[in-house]
């Protein structure tokens, strides 16, 4: 008869933990992006939350960490137990279902119901090259397309993670196989880059974001899912041999969970008082490595941690906007920018967000983000889930579906 094992362990598929860190990423974010709309001042009585809101485009990068570590974690599993790498055409299928049917719909919503209407391009080589290069994942590459696109400024965080998608399998097989050249390689490609954009560049606009900037976040994240592997190999252990084992474990969890959170609002604030554009950018570049080893605490250390705090991140609420999260993110900025574009709510000043105008900015602020949840909600249950299931039956014929690591189960990163 085989030994209990601890029903408190990680999830084999599912993390509900890290539910709950991605809904705040993906908050603070949005909320980020309202504010530079609404400049509504924020506080918790008399502590302000300035520096959050002045941070909060270095939750982008906690995003992709938490992909990188949710695409490796197969793998990773894999290398752990001695079994097959995970099929490549199953994890472009499973990219593919979560990402295109939401992500087209909107960027032919955006483009016939807004762009055109509201005469938003002022030529049409312009509009074909915009809608082109977003069909593609591409137009991250075009400065127009990139800093001028009238389709939505959001998205291009999908177009990075969409071109690390395509490399991805071959970069998680050359980790199998050598894990220490490989991320040497990464490391290596990475900071040579940043350091000949700090070196040679005085705009990093262009740079700062690009794929080839996010490979040391891409490292951490896989290194993070080949440790989170050992700590879940500790705590599926039988449960009357491991009591006490188990419980110094979620202790000293919640003490990194508690550090690394603390840490990081440290650094936020470091990174709120920079000013400057350009040094703004250049500092996000530079400290992009300290951020990502923080975020990456995060995620290693609360599915291990106490059962307070694993209830607060990993719960029924936590995992349905988790669920829309990806189509949250997608919509809001087009929300946001659209309602000062429509006048809504109506202000008295032309530029209610300098006047401090109230009640305007509460109103806006309540409109934007309501407003971003349901249109996520529509988007993600009415054609994301739909079209996933159309894609499903267009290949359900395929071998791939029983292959290793192909479990309709497991838990999709979403960008």
């Amino acid at each position: 008869m085989e030994n209990k094992q601890n029903s408190t362990a990680p999830s084999v598929r599912r993390i509900p933990e890290l539910d709950g860190l991605r809904v705040l990423m993906i908050f603070l974010v949005s909320w980020y992006h309202i504010w530079q709309q609404s400049w509504l001042a924020a506080y918790i009585g008399r502590y302000s939350l300035d520096y959050l809101l002045r941070s909060g485009y270095i939750w982008v990068d906690g995003t992709v960490l938490l992909s990188s570590f949710l695409l490796f974690l197969p793998y990773a599993r894999a290398m752990r137990d001695h079994t097959p790498a995970p099929d490549t055409r199953a994890f472009y299928l499973r990219r593919a279902k979560r990402i295109l049917p939401g992500y087209y719909f909107l960027l032919l919503a955006v483009f016939f119901c807004i762009a055109l209407p509201w005469h938003l391009y002022s030529s049409a080589p312009f509009m074909v090259k915009d809608l082109a290069t977003h069909f593609t994942f591409t137009f991250t590459f075009f400065r127009d397309t990139y800093m001028g696109t009238q389709l939505g400024g959001a998205s291009w965080t999908l177009a990075v993670e969409v071109q690390a998608y395509v490399l991805f399998p071959l970069i998680a097989q050359g980790v199998m196989k050598k894990p220490v050249l490989t991320f040497a390689c990464m490391l290596l490609i990475c900071f040579g880059f940043r350091a000949w954009c700090l070196w040679a560049l005085t705009d990093y606009s262009m740079v700062v974001n690009q794929l080839l900037n996010f490979l040391d976040v891409y490292a951490i994240g896989m290194c993070a899912a080949m440790l989170f592997c050992r700590g879940e190999h500790l705590l599926a252990a039988p449960l009357e041999e491991s009591r006490k084992k188990t419980a110094a474990l979620r202790i000293a969890a919640t003490v990194v969970f508690v550090l690394c959170f603390y840490g990081l609002l440290q650094m936020l604030r470091l990174q709120a008082r920079t000013q400057g554009y350009d040094r703004i950018q250049g500092n996000q570049m530079m400290y992009r490595p300290v951020f990502a080893l923080c975020f990456a605490g995060l995620v290693l250390s609360a599915p291990f941690s106490l059962r307070p705090l694993r209830m607060l991140l990993g719960n029924p609420v936590t995992r349905f906007l988790s669920g829309v999260s990806m189509n949250y993110y997608l919509t809001h900025q087009i929300i946001i920018v659209h309602l000062k574009r429509l006048g809504i709510p109506p202000s008295v000043s032309d530029t209610p967000n300098m006047a401090g105008e109230q009640p305007w900015q509460n109103q806006y602020t309540a409109l934007a983000f309501g407003l971003s949840l349901l249109a996520a909600i529509l988007v993600t249950y009415l054609v994301e889930k739909p079209g996933g299931r159309l894609i499903d039956r267009l290949t359900s014929s395929s071998p791939s579906r029983s292959r290793p690591g192909s479990s309709r189960s497991e838990q999709t990163p979403a960008s």
